[in-house]
């Protein structure tokens, strides 16, 4: 089978390796349908953070075909067309229970590795994977760009609004205008937020944002950004924050565009060295967020919205790219002429 390989800085390269197979009684193996890549791919693939070369990919994002399942697996079966969330919970230890698969406490390999792949052994499978009803032929490209956004974005968007805890009526920042943003903003409307303020300095990711629901746009950085949002709140503050870049910039403007008592939900994958803290207690900030509880939240609620057309995040995916232009795909995104690229590799 044929599997992207990170071959160095700035070079994704296809590889024919042997198909994967069953090696724990909770496997499963997946005939993959559509992948994509995220922006925690990116960072990598640009230099910024170390990896070794002719390493796995990142990629952590998958729908798919049920091809084989381990001895203890009872959920899905050999046909069944599910998505795989890039967490592994086990759905019953405490974590799990209290809603934050994404922490599972029953095991340590819980993220999802090397999806940029003709077929994925997908660890753990008895809980965390989400059946979805009939097959892939069932829906159109935009359907399966919807549910694809449910294996990671749109369900860490929604994990940024809800441990922000946002509520109806609030005034909503959200800090990123990537795939995560993009969903954080829908997330938002979704709880009923009235008033979401996205933070685009890219016309097609500004329209974006408005199409899922933001009312207002912040282009500028630093403390002139942070001087136009707290202007769109009466100079009061946000209720909640979403961030979901990672960055220190993103970081720090989060903590100062809340208002006293709000709640920052951080999904952005971290890459700043250390945190400075002080504005959070000075401003009685609130700091939550971590890896999303995909699973609980596909289940729950997410499954159900993209099905019955209640929101549309597969929006998000504004190219597509056969499993041979993987590095096309990676490098467009690092350029930033496509918001996520949706990697074709099945029927």
């Amino acid at each position: 089978m044929k599997k992207a390989i990170f071959e160095k800085v700035g070079q994704m390269k296809l590889e024919d390796i042997e198909k994967p197979t069953v090696q724990a009684a909770d496997d499963v193996i997946i005939k993959v349908i559509r992948a994509c890549v995220c922006g925690s791919d990116l960072w990598a693939y640009r230099g910024l953070e170390d990896k070794a070369e002719n390493s796995e990919n990142s990629g952590h994002e998958a729908i798919g075909i049920v091809e084989e399942v381990g001895s203890e697996i009872t959920t899905v079966k050999p046909g069944d067309f599910v998505i795989a969330p890039f967490t592994h919970g086990c759905g019953y230890c405490k974590a799990c229970r209290a809603g934050f698969d994404g922490d599972c406490q029953s095991h340590k390999d819980n993220f999802s590795n090397g999806n940029q792949a003709e077929y994925i052994r997908f660890q753990h499978g008895q809980w965390a994977l989400v059946k979805v009803p009939g097959k892939p032929s069932d829906y159109s490209e935009g359907m399966l760009k919807s549910l694809l956004t449910l294996a990671d974005v749109m369900a860490t968007g929604y994990h940024a609004a809800r441990v922000a805890e946002v509520k109806p009526g609030d005034t909503v920042v959200v800090m990123g205008d990537g795939a995560v943003g993009q969903c954080g903003v829908i997330a938002a409307k979704m709880m009923g937020a009235t008033k979401i303020i996205s933070t685009s300095r890219h016309p097609d990711r500004e329209a974006l944002a408005k199409k899922f629901g933001a009312t207002d746009n912040v282009a500028e950085r630093g403390d002139e950004g942070v001087k136009k949002i707290l202007a769109l709140t009466n100079n009061e503050g946000a209720d909640a924050v979403l961030e979901c870049v990672g960055t220190e910039l993103s970081t720090e403007t989060a903590m100062k565009v809340g208002r006293p008592g709000s709640i920052v939900g951080r999904v952005g994958l971290p890459h700043t060295g250390k945190m400075d803290v002080s504005t959070s207690f000075g401003q009685n900030i609130i700091l939550g967020g971590g890896p999303a509880s995909v699973t609980t939240y596909d289940k729950a609620r997410l499954l159900k919205a993209v099905l019955d057309g209640e929101i549309n995040p597969g929006l998000v995916f504004t190219k597509s790219f056969a499993l041979d232009q993987i590095n096309d795909a990676y490098q467009e995104m690092t350029d930033r002429k496509v918001i996520k690229a949706l990697v074709v590799v099945g029927d």
